[in-house]
């Protein structure tokens, strides 16, 4: 009963027969492969680095106890020959505590003189050459390392060291590491499976919202784990878009109800004066006349769609490439000299109030449209004798192009709504206008990376188009 719950959540995560294939294919398998690699490419590395600091130190240092041994003993025989090298021999036996120690010295015809094996083993041939071969002393068999040495007069030494504890120590070690690789590759493939689980899951989550959202229902958002890692990061991304992805779809409904509504009204106009005209102009002048009517009812509806086609393209960002440093005072004062005569008529006092210089940076032509935007509002919906007033300033962050009048202005309420497409206020039911000048200029500010505000003058509206500086000129989500 203990070991059912464990078992069952492996064979959770361990792949049925039939998607095989699919798990192949999976990212989530493919990074799973990824860690179990690594890791056991890095206990290799680790048990590798542990075989030579042990069973390779021990070997080192074997080789190099017996190189001194035979630097020591050649010495003894320049000096004293082999009556000398025979004293040595005998002595370090004698003095070997550990037994380790071999020794064997050979006259020309093969018979020992000195050391502890009875005889020269058969593999040990070459001057000077190392081996690793059987040997028998006192009865008992063992493996050692040697090395072999010609001396003068036909005879030869044997110098060595018993290997027998170091090769059963390095057959442990080896037998240690190999069962280590075992239990790291085990280990690593529950870790891979444990790690394609998670991924799965994770993904899981974002694939339930994307599959929901292609079916309609655009409620559903990715669940955040509330860690704050990389995967709520991209939760979080994922969200907001799909969040702008509504706003977007809930303001094309809303343009496409206002179309509906605000174009119907022309078009039956136009329609019915052409029907009229048809059935009732008796002359060539009373047809023409209805035609220019209908002719211009028509201007307006492509006027309208105009706008909305060039609202898209600045919302797209298609016109960014045309930024380039651009002084605005200039700018300001075409506006201002362009609705100076339509305020005179009006009886409008029309004030610029700018300086001699206003660096900015962003599309000149969409700027200046939306500045006359603005001021073609204020102008509009100002009563006579009063005063519409362009003003900038630069600031620390960038620039703001102002313009107020002493109109009725934009309730409250109205004010948040007051950039949306079509939508017109109780106040301009009544004055020529699409709805569509607040919503542009608003679309040219987002394009700059900077914002339309809308503020009460008291009497009257003041709004106030802010453009960052060149290098904070970063277009608004």
């Amino acid at each position: 009963m203990l070991l059912a719950r464990p078992i069952a959540v492996i064979e959770g995560l361990w792949p049925r027969r039939g998607s095989t294939g699919r798990l192949l294919r999976s990212a989530g398998f493919r990074f799973a492969l990824v860690y179990a690699v690594l890791l056991a490419l890095s206990a290799a590395a680790l048990a590798m680095f542990l075989w030579w600091a042990t069973a390779g130190l021990l070997d080192r240092q074997t080789e190099a106890a017996i190189q001194a041994d035979a630097q020591s003993l050649s010495e003894r025989f320049t000096a004293g020959r082999i009556p000398a090298l025979i004293l040595t021999i005998d002595d370090r036996l004698t003095q070997n505590v550990e037994d380790d120690a071999i020794y064997l010295l050979v006259d020309p015809s093969g018979r020992r003189v000195a050391g502890n094996l009875e005889h020269w083993p058969a593999g040990a041939a070459q001057s000077g050459g190392w081996y690793e071969l059987p040997i028998e002393r006192a009865g008992t068999r063992s493996m050692a390392l040697v090395q072999s040495f010609t001396l003068p007069d036909g005879y030869r030494l044997l110098v060595g060291r018993d290997a027998k504890v170091r090769a059963q120590l390095r057959h442990l070690l080896t037998d240690a590491l190999l069962w280590a690789l075992l239990v790291v590759v085990v280990m690593a493939s529950i870790g891979a499976l444990v790690v394609r689980s998670l991924f799965r899951r994770t993904l899981a989550n974002v694939s339930a919202t994307a599959a929901a959202i292609a079916s309609g229902d655009f409620t559903q958002r990715v669940r955040l784990s509330g860690r704050g890692d990389e995967f709520d990061q991209l939760a979080e991304t994922i969200n907001d878009m799909l969040d702008r992805i509504g706003r977007l779809m809930e303001g094309v409904r809303e343009v496409s109800n206002a179309i509906a509504h605000d174009l119907r009204t022309p078009i039956t106009r136009a329609r019915a004066r052409l029907e009229d005209a048809s059935l009732h102009a008796t002359t060539a002048n009373d047809l023409r006349a209805a035609i220019e009517r209908a002719t211009a009812d028509l201007d307006g509806i492509v006027a309208v769609f105009q706008a909305l086609l060039r609202i898209a393209e600045i919302e797209a960002g298609s016109r960014r490439s045309a930024f380039a440093p651009v002084d605005l005072a200039p700018l300001l004062s075409d506006v201002a000299e362009l609705y100076g005569a339509v305020a005179e008529e009006k009886g409008i006092m029309l004030v610029l109030d700018a300086p001699a210089t206003l660096p900015a940076y962003g599309d000149r032509e969409l700027i200046q449209q939306a500045v006359a935007n603005l001021v073609d509002n204020a102008v509009k919906f100002s009563p006579a004798e009063s005063t519409v007033r362009l003003s900038a300033e630069a600031t620390p962050g960038g620039l703001d192009v102002a313009v107020s009048d002493q109109g009725p202005g934009i309730p409250d309420g109205d004010r948040v709504r007051a950039a949306e497409r079509f939508f017109r206020g109780e106040s301009a039911r009544n004055t020529p206008g699409s709805g569509l000048g607040l919503a542009l200029v608003q679309a040219v500010a987002h394009l700059h990376g900077g914002s339309l505000r809308l503020a009460d003058a008291g009497p009257g509206l003041v709004a106030v188009l802010s453009l960052p500086n060149h290098e904070q000129a970063v277009p608004a989500g």
